[in-house]
């Protein structure tokens, strides 16, 4: 299982500050976090409408093949 551990640069050095129950020693890889999409709330609240329309319609048996689509626009 993996978990997320939030830190910080202050002066550069890594600062994590919330409790751990990691094992004394442990080593851990670092990424950069993406600061995010740049969606405002009403952007994101229709993505997820949209989303959501997208997968009822799939459920219902009103999606097509990736094959089609492509073929469609040129693609495949």
């Amino acid at each position: 299982m993996m978990s997320t551990i939030r830190a910080r640069v202050r002066d550069g050095r890594l600062i994590v500050d919330e409790p751990t129950d990691l094992p004394e020693g442990t080593e851990l890889d670092l990424v950069i976090d993406d600061a995010g999409d740049g969606l405002d709330e009403a952007e994101r609240a229709a993505l997820h409408a949209a989303i959501g329309q997208a997968w009822a319609s799939f459920q219902a048996g009103e999606g097509r093949p990736a094959s089609d689509v492509l073929r469609d626009l040129g693609k495949g």
